[in-house]
């Protein structure tokens, strides 16, 4: 396939792909890179970047100025031990600057080419406070499905929008007739460039259980853990800046309603 280069040929059982690109949170890619890591899983193709990134700087390192670096958008593959299937996993470092459609449809070529006949994507789902256990939201490209979905802890919300690369895989696969699955961890808006691994976590929590994966969580659990306690520290320090700059004691207050007066 024009653009791709493959680097070893991976005979696969029945296998699924999950496909991770940054995003708010970066809930995507926390769930894949650990996935990938977790499992062992190896290289074996990835997508020229030339026809789909622009490159708008360049890196300076000690002073030297650095070679062109484009984004990596690199396929990997895990042969399951048991009867389950096995997984193809696509990382991507950034979303393509242009031709998004066409660079979807690379992905799905290189994922069928293997066999792949259900398509994972991962994001992030809104919500207004931070949650105290983020809940995963769940879609599909069957009604059946999603009441799977629900079945393993995702809650169906009905209408929305997946933005990006995350969700427009979602729909060029549908167009070509495979199963589609997208889960998305709650993660305030307020806080959409803070890594949030308490969301990933979540996803991956019902990802496994999908998938009928023995992972162990724990590292990310711990990391979820850490990251939750530093948010909570900065929003109750944001809070207190807040509270002193715009909030005056009882004891000043006469004194400036009489400034306003006068």
């Amino acid at each position: 396939m024009e653009h791709v280069r493959i680097h070893q040929e991976p005979p696969l059982h029945n296998p699924s792909l999950i496909a991770a690109w940054p995003g708010i949170g970066q809930v995507a890619l926390g769930v894949v890179a650990y996935l990938r890591e977790q499992l062992g899983a190896v290289g074996f193709a990835q997508i020229d970047p030339h026809p789909y990134f622009e490159l708008g700087g360049g890196f300076i390192e000690e002073n030297l100025i650095q070679p062109s670096r484009f984004p990596e958008s690199k396929f990997y593959y895990w042969q399951s031990p048991g009867p389950g299937g096995d997984l193809v996993l696509f990382l991507g470092d950034a979303q393509p600057s242009w031709r998004a459609h066409d660079f979807a449809r690379l992905v799905l070529d290189v994922a069928q080419k293997y066999g792949v006949g259900r398509v994972f994507t991962l994001a992030a789902a809104l919500v207004s406070e931070l949650p105290e256990r983020p809940r995963v939201w769940g879609a599909a490209s069957a009604p059946a499905l999603a009441q799977e979905l629900q079945g393993y802890g995702a809650v169906l919300k009905g209408d929305f929008f997946v933005a990006g690369m995350n969700g427009l895989l979602l729909a060029v696969a549908r167009e070509r007739g495979l199963e589609t699955i997208c889960l998305l961890g709650e993660t305030p808006r307020f806080a959409p460039q803070i890594e949030n691994p308490a969301a990933s976590l979540a996803v991956a929590e019902v990802l496994v259980k999908v998938l009928g994966l023995e992972v162990d969580l724990g590292d990310l659990r711990e990391l979820a853990r850490r990251s939750r306690q530093e948010l909570e520290k900065f929003l109750m320090k944001t809070r207190q800046e807040f509270l002193d700059r715009f909030t005056i004691p009882l004891w000043e207050r006469g004194d400036e309603e009489e400034r306003a007066q006068n």
